[in-house]
């Protein structure tokens, strides 16, 4: 929306609401910048070890369960896809991963050794990310930190805000656990095509029957305190002889032709897709572990799925701002002060209002140039002309013409190609180079040109121009 309204040089009233919070900007052709000018500041996010080691809040259990969706549901079948169907996606990764062995071990989990021919085995392989998550990596946690270690000035480690969490013993007659199982299950047999099953006694008749593997503690495991410790180090990926066993031990792409997975396509509305139902018993049972209160279906998927409900009387204010700005631009009004920005909370309460930000300006040649400026040419000139117009009439030499992501002409294309398209109408050569005809409803084009000064300097930014021509007259 916001480069359209550039591109036709229409105003732009934004405006928007966060609770309590709303904020009105008011967008005006050839006086203020555009929306996409500025951004906002990135949000305030949770350290990172706290989300993985030491959680406190539910919140931090239900970001910790999201990255655990993308890691079990998204992340491998987006992998394992661009394994058999890029050719040289094993090199690439290797040559740009943070850690190849990670990348080979999951490939071949979800191709060979944990490919789920059946439902069961989906739910068999649901049990077993329980044991991992829930028992396995809590007791390696205080095998490496115990409950009674203390910090280098004698202080109970595990202090307030810090809480030091219990491994879960697995119940399939628990909701809890079973919630979990079902989601689990029926995610994992949707990345690979098998349809679920809604039987719950099969659910706790195979996930009880389930043996899991002994802890074993490992001594060489570094927990990261927190976000300013460097983070542990991956296992080493320079043994090329385990990293060659690893590639061989992939089944190649030809023998698995046809073959891919479903990435899992995160959707927080949809009730029977499982996706909510996942987070909320991952959540719960991450909050089981550290003995934070549990949070019900409805609050997890406002936190998940950054649901903030509308207030009325939020909406009525950022209403009342704009339409005041919206006013203005009726009345025609030129002047920068005279237009405002708002900024309020109703919580505080706080209103704010300030002057919109000017369009920058940039030198073109002799002149002023903004992002609302370009160069309108009557009627469809050659790509010979509009060069020629360009050096006698601001003295700069066109260095490259574009249409969209369809490159027109640029030095390199070669002496024979630039004599050929020098002589040719912009519409023809838009269609010859894009190889498809300008839609029947388009009356102008939009080209963008690169262009230096007589230094050979590049001007800052794109120059665009906008070439209108008659239909019958000119072909476009």
């Amino acid at each position: 929306m916001d480069q359209r309204c550039v591109l036709y040089q229409k105003p732009l009233l934004e405006s928007g609401t966060l609770g309590t919070k709303g904020n009105t900007q008011v967008v005006v052709p050839h006086l203020t910048e555009s929306y996409g000018s500025s951004r906002d500041p990135p949000e305030k996010e949770s350290p990172s070890c706290t989300i993985k080691n030491f959680p406190n809040a539910i919140q931090h259990t239900i970001q910790w369960a999201r990255e655990k969706f993308n890691n079990y549901f998204v992340e491998p079948a987006t992998n394992v896809n661009g394994y058999l169907s890029e050719p040289n996606f094993l090199e690439n990764a290797m040559k740009y991963s943070g850690n190849q062995r990670t990348l080979l071990q999951q490939l071949h989990r979800f191709l060979v050794s944990e490919k789920p021919l059946t439902f069961e085995e989906c739910i068999v392989w649901a049990r077993l990310q329980f044991e991992a998550d829930y028992s396995t990596e809590i007791r390696q946690l205080l095998y490496s930190l115990p409950k009674d270690s203390v910090n280098d000035n004698g202080i109970p480690f595990w202090s307030p805000p810090k809480r030091a969490p219990d491994a879960l013993t697995f119940d399939a007659k628990n909701p809890v656990h079973l919630d979990y199982i079902i989601a689990a299950a029926n995610l994992h047999a949707f990345n690979y095509g098998l349809h679920g099953n809604p039987d719950i006694d099969l659910y706790i008749k195979v996930s009880s029957s389930v043996p899991v593997p002994e802890f074993v503690p490992k001594s060489n495991i570094k927990v990261q305190i927190s976000d300013n410790d460097p983070p542990p180090a991956p296992a080493e990926d320079t043994d090329e002889g385990e990293l060659s066993t690893l590639t061989a031990s992939l089944p190649p792409p030809s023998s698995l032709a046809g073959f891919r997975l479903i990435p899992v396509e995160f959707e927080k509305d949809d009730d029977t897709n499982h996706h909510i139902d996942f987070i909320t018993a991952a959540s719960n049972l991450r909050a089981l572990n550290y003995g934070i209160e549990p949070a019900d279906r409805h609050k997890t998927k406002q936190i998940a799925g950054k649901i903030i409900p509308a207030i009325a009387t939020t909406t009525a204010l950022v209403t009342g701002l704009v339409c005041l700005e919206l006013y203005k631009i009726i009345d025609g009004k030129n002047d920068l002060e005279k237009y405002k920005n708002g900024f309020v909370n109703l919580a505080l309460p706080f209103f704010g209002f300030s002057d919109p930000i000017a369009a920058p300006k940039r030198k073109l040649g002799d002149s002023d140039w903004t992002l609302w400026d370009r160069f309108e040419f009557k009627g469809d000139p050659t790509l010979q002309e509009i060069v020629d117009w360009f050096k006698k009439t601001h003295n700069l030499d066109v260095n490259m013409v574009s249409q969209g992501v369809v490159m027109l002409w640029s030095p390199f294309s070669g002496k024979a190609k630039t004599q050929e398209r020098m002589k040719m109408k912009i519409s023809q050569l838009v269609e010859t180079i894009g190889k498809k005809p300008i839609p029947a409803h388009a009356t102008h084009l939009v080209v963008e040109t690169l262009v230096s000064d007589a230094e050979g300097e590049d001007v800052d930014s794109l120059v665009k121009l906008r070439i209108t021509a008659s239909r019958q007259n000119n072909g476009i």
